[in-house]
């Protein structure tokens, strides 16, 4: 399915028709989790693809088996996504790992009386704008860029594929105190300690390790080995769909790079909107 000018509207949001349909979002609303799945959400370019692969090895053991031989859209397929309804339905998996970027307001419901664990990852919105305009620079499912100043604008406004970001995390951070079975771990905690990051998403998942596991989970999720994992970093896909001559995907992993790239004037634009939109989750000020 190529489709890569088309858009689909759903709930007033954007979605790439590549991607998505119509009928798979409908699907994903009711879709029927397993009290066993495991569930990754973030809104994109917030460390999804680092999570994939955390949990995949966490549930492994630390044996890098599927990680170096299964790509991660079969592994921990997108809910959402047209292609992810015969993967899931075909996995032979005990626990499943299942990915989404829906905001909380259209997947919750789905969730609810559901056991499944929910894992919500976080990250500086500086960073997440950033990685997403070189992101759509080199998705040819995405529409054009444009100048930086014109995405961020569109970014701060909501209008982006996949919707405001501002939106999404309060959705889902709304949740802390009324779902048992979800975690919050961001990005920069991630950077900042892979090991303990690691410890608390196992702990989470009931999924205890021992130091030798969490070491082979701590050396092939670092940034260099996913960068030449051909089963994380995108290269399988044709460059007719994502064109990485344009700009790697996994691009340079760091935290804070928003500040080589933000003129002095968009950041305090950005701080202007952001403290408007977040004055009522101090957590996030």
């Amino acid at each position: 399915m190529a489709r890569l000018d088309v858009t689909e509207m759903f709930h007033g949001i954007s979605f790439p028709g590549h991607l998505h349909t119509q009928e798979s979002l409908e699907l994903a609303l009711r879709f029927p989790f397993r009290d066993t799945d495991v569930l990754i959400v973030s809104y994109p370019k917030s460390g999804t693809t680092w999570l994939q692969e955390i949990v995949t090895l966490i549930l492994s053991r630390g044996d890098p088996h599927l990680n170096q031989t299964v790509p991660n859209w079969e592994r921990a397929p997108w809910l959402e996504q047209y292609y992810s309804a015969a993967v899931l339905e075909a996995s032979s998996a005990t626990q499943r790992i299942i990915t989404s970027h829906l905001p909380h307001h259209l997947l919750g419901p789905a969730l609810q009386g559901s056991k499944a664990k929910v894992i919500y990852v976080y990250r500086d919105p500086k960073d997440v704008v950033v990685s997403f305009y070189h992101f759509h620079k080199m998705a040819n499912f995405l529409p054009d860029a444009g100048t930086f100043e014109g995405f961020l604008k569109r970014f701060l406004e909501g209008t982006l594929n996949y919707g405001s970001w501002f939106d999404h995390v309060k959705g889902w951070s709304s949740q802390k105190n009324f779902m048992d079975n979800l975690l919050h771990i961001t990005y920069e905690e991630m950077s900042l300690n892979l090991h303990d990051a690691i410890g608390k998403v196992s702990s989470f998942l009931q999924c205890p390790l021992v130091e030798e596991e969490v070491n082979n989970c701590v050396k092939l999720c670092s940034f260099a080995s996913m960068k030449n994992n051909n089963m994380v970093n995108y290269t399988l896909i044709p460059h007719e769909i994502m064109d990485q001559s344009k700009g790697s995907f996994m691009r340079n992993g760091k935290t804070g790079d928003w500040k080589n790239m933000f003129t002095e004037e968009q950041n305090q634009y950005f701080e202007i909107v952001y403290k408007s939109k977040m004055q009522d989750y101090p957590e996030f000020v």
